[in-house]
């Protein structure tokens, strides 16, 4: 009997053995040799689709980038702008911290990455459309990058241990539930978010009845 035919070699393929890589073992578990071995073929045949690793991340980065959320900043959707960068920013926000070890790479921005541009492109267009001056509606996607992706790259919570004699009161008075923060990681990264996300929103909703001329923010990102 024959033996079954190894799947031929693609960009897919590369891509998804890289980000399993990457989501188990970090950055740095990547290599030409280590991904060739788990695909079953020789390290040069790689050379054939990515001419490095940085090419390969690269591609890992923008297949996260992919999984990101976009319909809130189409023509036709009815959301207004700052529920719709609410909107993004949580669907964002989502597809890091499922895959936190590329986030770095992310956190570069979108290079010559498509699906990072158009990312991009779509929040500019948005912002512009709702009736921000183009240099402001680039500041806000900068800002936008900015907190969602430092939001990403650590856990605020897990940064505590669960050790409650770590935090003595004589030296840290204010600091006695510190301890269970670790096992309440998510409820207080995510509370801290959109915490953050709220006040970040608010405040652009000031300015923007200043900078577009008093006029109101409820619209939407058509600028209807």
């Amino acid at each position: 009997m024959a033996r079954p035919r190894k799947p031929l070699l693609s960009r897919d393929r590369i891509i998804e053995a890289a980000s399993a890589l990457v989501d188990a073992e970090g950055l740095d578990a990547v290599s030409t040799r280590r991904l060739a071995a788990e695909l079953g073929v020789s390290g040069p045949s790689l050379y054939n689709h990515f001419r490095n690793k940085d090419e390969i991340l690269d591609a890992v980065a923008d297949a996260v980038s992919a999984q990101v959320d976009l319909s809130m900043f189409e023509v036709s959707d009815a959301r207004d702008w700052p529920a719709a960068l609410h909107d993004w920013a949580v669907s964002y926000r989502a597809a890091l911290a499922a895959h936190p070890h590329i986030v770095p790479v992310l956190a570069q921005g979108p290079g010559r990455r498509p699906a990072g541009l158009r990312v991009a492109d779509a929040v500019f267009g948005a912002m512009v459309r709702a009736g921000w001056p183009p240099a402001q509606a680039t500041y806000i996607g900068a800002l936008m990058r900015y907190f969602i992706t430092g939001s990403a790259l650590g856990s605020f919570a897990r940064g505590f241990v669960d050790d409650e004699t770590a935090y003595d009161p004589a030296d840290y008075p204010h600091l006695g539930q510190a301890h269970l923060l670790a096992d309440r990681r998510q409820q207080v990264d995510e509370g801290a978010f959109e915490t953050g996300l709220r006040a970040l929103l608010d405040g652009l909703a000031l300015q923007y009845q200043q900078t577009a001329g008093g006029r109101t923010v409820r619209r939407s990102p058509n600028g209807a």
